[in-house]
Order: structure tokens, then C-alpha cells, then sequence
């Protein structure tokens, strides 16, 4: 018999007891016979104000035994479709940026090699640049679906082309990506200089400011979303200071005016269409997050992923 990888049953072993991986999977690192992975990648050495990225991991799992086993707004229980499995955290090296993204994009490379769709969890955004570069080995250039308060395209910071403010330039310029069909939400703050968010557009990103999807429906937002991207493969990277910082104040450069987390799990719900061939959830830091409502924001953002896998299976198209 083909083994099942499922979460442990709460109603058999108590939520507070056993491992923490994420939602109690079974740790293993098998890539034979599972649909997705939950990976950690604790790294937070492209932070440029506040640091402890590299513990979002952790908080994320920790929390995460409170989620149950089926979605009642998606109207499915995931791991009926789908086998998953928390495969432990990737190899960094702390303070080393460069080194840290070659491990990252190489310890991906078998996950990605057997059709397994990964879900990364931060670790800062500058993480997302060695995701993708293992994506491109494996499907070619992607859509980019971004979710985030900054578009991160800056060129370099104090003359170094890497930190988490720079990977999606970097991306566009490895070719790693398709700008045309990507997109980026939920910008907003003060910015560097007026013409600071000309830069993503000259880049060829779809952006959509926070104040202008505020004057939008969820509808229209998803409908914005789905037709820029249409039936191309893509990556979805969420940065939790998409959510206003009254949602989730755990994280490392916060802006306000941001969106709550019903509407932000509301607008993910949306996109179950799309051909999602990995995700990430980036910039959580527990040290500012006492309560722990960013790192269970942060799980549950992650189970409507899951939850997305497993619709499309159910219903493939």
C-alpha cells in the first residue's frame, strides 16, 4: 500500500504534545509519493532594519497544531487529495548571503526534480531569489504573483546587489522570471525618491498599490490578479507586512495602511485557479510578535495554500 503523509489527528494525540513541524506532519525528507513540502529556510541575512527572520520558522510551525483538517470556505479536507510532509529547514550559512542562496537553490533542485511543489517558509524576502532560481531549472521563466508592502526591486544596498530589498530585480535580470505576466500588491509607505515606483514598472511588473485596492472589491482584485497571469505557471511569494501591522505586527520593516487578514485570506481563496507550481511566506519575526497572531496569520495564509494544492487535484484541469 501506497504510505499517506497527513497531519497527526488532534482528536487522538493533544495539539500541545509531539514535534512541532508544520500542522505535525511527519518530518521526512523522501520526495517519493508527496505532493508538497513545507521547508524552512532560515536565513535573515539580507535584513536591512530589524533582524530574527531566520526564527520565523519555528513560530510558524509552532503555532500552526491549531489548524484543522478540513477548509470550510474552500469546502475541502486537503489531505484526502494530497499527501504532504514537513521536510525540515534547508542549509544556510548565518551573515553569508551569497553562499546561503547557492545551498538554498540547490537543496531545492531534487524537491522541485520530482514534481513536488514546495512551500518555503522565511526567513527574509531575500530568500525568494534561490527559490526562483531552482524554479527556472525546473519550468523556465514563471509568473511572479507578489504580495508585499515594498516591490523590492532595488538595485543594490550599500553597493551590494543583494539584500531583501533587491531579489526581484536580480530576478528580472536572470531571466528568471516573466514580468509581463507578474504582479505585485499592496504597495504602500513613504518611499526613497518620487520616482521610486516607476522602477517595478519599468521593469515590466503589474503593480497594484494599497490605496488603490482599497477603493476595490475583493472581486475585482481577484479578477485583476487572475487575468495577468492567466494560465501561465507561477510562483506566489507572500511578505507578511502585505497585512497591516495591527494583523501583524511581527515582522521586520512594518508599513501601515495595510489589509486585514480577512480580506488578505479572502483574496489567496481567489486564486485556486491559478498554476501554482511552488509558494513562499516570508519576513515573519517572532520577537515582535508576543501574542503570536503574526506567526498564526502566517499558518493560515499556508493552509489555504495547501488547501489550493488539493482543489486542484480534486479538480484538475
Amino acid at each position: 500500500m501506497t504510505e499517506q503523509f497527513k497531519p497527526v489527528d488532534p482528536l487522538v494525540s493533544p495539539r500541545f504534545s509531539g514535534i512541532k513541524t508544520f500542522m505535525r506532519l511527519p518530518h521526512v525528507t523522501t520526495v517519493h509519493n508527496v505532493d508538497f513540502a513545507i521547508i524552512g529556510i532560515p536565513s535573515d541575512a539580507g535584513a536591512s532594519f530589524r533582524t530574527g527572520q531566520r526564527a520565523g520558522a519555528a513560530a510558524i510551525r509552532h503555532v500552526s497544531a491549531l489548524l484543522r483538517h478540513h477548509n470550510p470556505i474552500l469546502g475541502i479536507s486537503p489531505f484526502d487529495y494530497i499527501n504532504g510532509i514537513d521536510y525540515g529547514d534547508l542549509p544556510v550559512i548565518p551573515g553569508y548571503i551569497e553562499e546561503t542562496n547557492d545551498k538554498i537553490e540547490e537543496s531545492l533542485h531534487p524537491i522541485l526534480d520530482a514534481g513536488v511543489i514546495p512551500i518555503s517558509l522565511g526567513g527574509d524576502h531575500g530568500i525568494t531569489l534561490p527559490e526562483l532560481r531552482a524554479v527556472s531549472q525546473k519550468y523556465g521563466p514563471v509568473a511572479l504573483l507578489h504580495f508585499d508592502s515594498h516591490s523590492d526591486t532595488e538595485d543594490q544596498y550599500f553597493g551590494k546587489p543583494h539584500n531583501h530589498g533587491t531579489p526581484f530585480r536580480r530576478a528580472v535580470e536572470e531571466n528568471l522570471i516573466l514580468p509581463k505576466k507578474s504582479i505585485q500588491l499592496g504597495l504602500r509607505g513613504s518611499i526613497y525618491s518620487p520616482d521610486h515606483l516607476l522602477t517595478p514598472k519599468q521593469l515590466g511588473f503589474e503593480i497594484l498599490t494599497a490605496e488603490e485596492m482599497h477603493e476595490m472589491t475583493i472581486s475585482q482584485i481577484i479578477d485583476t490578479i487572475r487575468t495577468q497571469i492567466g494560465e501561465t505557471r507561477v510562483f506566489l511569494t507572500f511578505d507578511i507586512d502585505f497585512v497591516d501591522p495591527a494583523y501583524a505586527p511581527g515582522t521586520g520593516t512594518p508599513e501601515v495602511g495595510g489589509f486585514t487578514s480577512r480580506d488578505t485570506l479572502k483574496i489567496i481563496r481567489g486564486l485556486k485557479d491559478l498554476q501554482f507550481i511552488g509558494f513562499d511566506l516570508v519576513e515573519v519575526l517572532p520577537a515582535y510578535d508576543p501574542t503570536q497572531i503574526t506567526a498564526l496569520l502566517a499558518a493560515n495564509i499556508i493552509y489555504e495554500f495547501i488547501s489550493i494544492i488539493a482543489a486542484k487535484k480534486r479538480t484538475p484541469a
